[in-house]
């Protein structure tokens, strides 16, 4: 059986909301491939709190990771508690001392007689280097704990700095948390993004065949997508793609949980083809997805936000007796403005939506959340597709932008 681990975050900051605690996801999955998980995580203010939370996993977890209250400030006393609950005597560390003075000499700073207190450790500690900073991290083995006859677990302290835990975790940490792990612990997992569809519809498909596998199966929704999480060994994740894709191949925009506005960036890359965008009723959502994903730029030429009507007559060029004739809201407009994109943009791929976000515009022919999202190309592909998302305006926003990228990267596969 692998160890039980357990996480402890520290810091007063983190439960104000003033700072946001993103060491469970670095630390969750850098344990992954080790054969380790976090079992439970807790976060507690700075103070004796960090001594109750660290007294519960007595007894229950066989590794203790503590992240915070290593630095020179009085409210940094983590190394303190761990060193009193164990009955620890502090020893002044030279090592440490001379790598900070040096840290200290090169930015041309004072060294203060508080800074000279993490050069203490407990005389049964390893010290794990930081070289982002001054705190030192330890590891300490398991210690019999005071009168009681149990051991302790083994207790890593690690900085609260992202920019100094990772390294130190990556090049310290890990190789010793290796060490811990029966041979062959190692366990794999694969993530199949898939779109259009909802939680419990792919549950009903493929649940009940893939715990039949004897696989651990996990699912995470969010609009207009769900994640399929399955973790085996990888005959049995063969096994278990094979169903997955026999009923939704199409429909999987990544196995390695990439976005789809990622994926379709990634594919116009490749093919050195580009995009623009036409907007109404998703205001600018589109291309805001777009251009977050990293080199954007090289593919997405252009957007346009034509709201009103005469600003897609003004813009793009769509008739007005077209729009008079069949409303905003229409197939027939949402592919006017998708066609003088490709116009006036000069792209290869252009998207356009036009829509009903409500809560109020609606009609008994057009409800709200009706909104039409269309697609032209320079090489004359046309595609209109009509969709009703009856939601909030916010949601409504993401699923027609889903819908609106699905629909492209379904034609340039």
């Amino acid at each position: 059986m692998n160890p039980r681990l357990e996480v402890i975050n520290t810091g007063t900051e983190l439960l104000l909301g003033s700072v946001i605690n993103t060491h469970l996801q670095f630390l969750a999955e850098a344990l992954f491939p080790l054969g380790l998980r976090i079992e439970r995580q807790v976060t507690v203010p700075d103070g004796r709190a960090i001594a109750d939370a660290l007294q519960e996993t007595f007894g229950r977890a066989q590794i203790v990771l503590i992240t915070g209250g290593l630095g020179p400030t009085t409210d940094d006393i983590t190394r303190d508690i761990v060193a009193e609950l164990l009955n620890l005597e502090l020893v002044h560390d030279e090592g440490v001392m001379q790598a900070i003075e040096e840290r200290f000499i090169r930015r041309g700073f004072t060294l203060g007689e508080r800074v000279r207190l993490q050069a203490l450790r407990p005389r049964e500690a390893i010290v794990l280097p930081n070289q982002n900073g001054t705190a030192p991290g330890l590891y300490l083995p398991p210690l019999p704990l005071p009168n009681c006859g149990q051991s302790s677990p083994h207790i890593f302290l690690l900085p609260g700095p992202p920019r100094e835990l990772k390294p130190m975790f990556n090049e310290a940490a890990l190789p010793l948390l290796q060490k811990l792990v029966p041979a062959g612990a190692s366990e794999f997992k694969r993530n199949y993004r898939i779109t259009g569809t909802g939680e419990s519809h792919v549950e009903e498909r493929i649940g009940a065949e893939l715990l039949a596998l004897g696989i651990e199966l996990g699912y995470c929704a969010r609009p207009g997508e769900v994640d399929v999480r399955i973790i085996g060994s990888k005959a049995i994740l063969d096994r278990a793609e094979t169903i997955i894709l026999r009923h939704f191949a199409t429909q999987i925009v990544s196995m390695d949980e990439s976005s789809l506005e990622k994926v379709v960036i990634k594919l116009l890359t490749e093919r050195s083809q580009t995009l623009g965008v036409a907007e109404s009723c998703t205001g600018g959502f589109l291309a805001h997805h777009l251009t977050n994903v990293p080199g954007a730029s090289r593919v997405f030429q252009a957007g346009f936000v034509t709201y009103a009507n005469d600003s897609k007559t003004r813009e793009l060029g769509v008739p007005a007796e077209l729009i008079l004739e069949h409303g905003a809201v229409s197939a027939e407009v949402a592919l006017a403005m998708a066609r003088g994109v490709v116009r006036v943009a000069d792209v290869d791929y252009a998207l356009a939506t036009t829509g009903i976000a409500g809560p109020g515009g609606g009609t008994p022919t057009k409800p709200v959340g009706t909104v039409y999202v269309a697609l032209a190309s320079r090489q004359g592909k046309e595609l209109v597709r009509h969709f009703t998302f009856r939601t909030d305006r916010e949601t409504f926003k993401t699923l027609t932008t889903q819908a609106a990228l699905d629909q492209l990267r379904q034609q340039i596969q």
